[in-house]
């Protein structure tokens, strides 16, 4: 098989990847990279040695993709399927790269910021950073909330390289940071990225490790109805 991805089932940014994989059933072999496993994580530095995931190996072309969103479009370049992530027209191509740019900057980092903050040692947090995070989070979600309109996805009827930015991020920003009340279109687009089999798939496969999940709310498959 042509196409390793290197992943952890648990990290956001990896199912960014995974969706667009899912998405088209583009054939890959999945690699499990446990990095508190000296053998796991020195196998993965072998082949992307920053030890950052997801990391797209294509043998048949001799590639090695890192960041999620290149391994999008790497795919979408490259594999192409019925689902095409990237428009070909350049004011389509821009906006729907600058969107994927927002929610991996400002909900995807302040997400990890919060959820990292758990995993340090005792004396060592750093309250105000996050809530920081948190006020952005509290922030960004209006500025989503008003682009989404009538849309059904973030860019129109297309579902695209910023829906794929938009599963992972939400996901577990909703999870440490919860929507408001107001945020009625901004939690229905959840419901529906959560009902897009590609990501629902994602979610089945992630949920046997959310009891790692270092915050006092788990995450949960399914969202409440109204």
């Amino acid at each position: 098989m042509s196409l390793k991805l290197y992943f952890h089932p648990l990290a956001s940014f990896c199912w960014k990847a995974l969706i667009a994989l899912y998405e088209n059933d583009t054939p890959f072999e999945p690699v499990l990279v446990d990095l508190m496993d000296d053998a796991s994580a020195g196998a993965f530095r072998k082949v992307w040695p920053m030890g950052k995931f997801p990391v797209l190996r294509d043998d048949e072309r001799d590639c090695t993709v890192a960041e999620s969103t290149t391994v999008v479009e790497y795919l979408d370049a490259h594999y192409p399927g019925p689902t095409r992530f990237v428009p070909g027209d350049t004011d389509g191509g821009w906006r729907t790269r600058m969107w994927d740019r927002v929610f991996d900057n400002y909900i995807q980092h302040p997400m990890q910021k919060v959820v990292g903050d758990r995993l340090r040692p005792e004396g060592k947090t750093d309250p105000f950073g996050v809530e920081q995070a948190r006020q952005e989070l509290r922030e960004i979600y209006p500025l989503i909330e008003r682009k989404l309109g009538g849309r059904t996805w973030l860019m129109g009827e297309a579902f695209t390289l910023a829906d794929c930015a938009a599963a992972a991020a939400l996901f577990y920003a909703d999870t440490v940071v919860p929507f408001a009340a107001t945020d009625n279109r901004l939690s229905a687009y959840l419901d529906r990225l959560m009902a897009r089999p590609a990501f629902a798939r994602v979610l089945r496969e992630a949920e046997p490790y959310f009891p790692m999940f270092p915050v006092e709310t788990k995450p949960r498959i399914a969202r409440p109805g109204p």
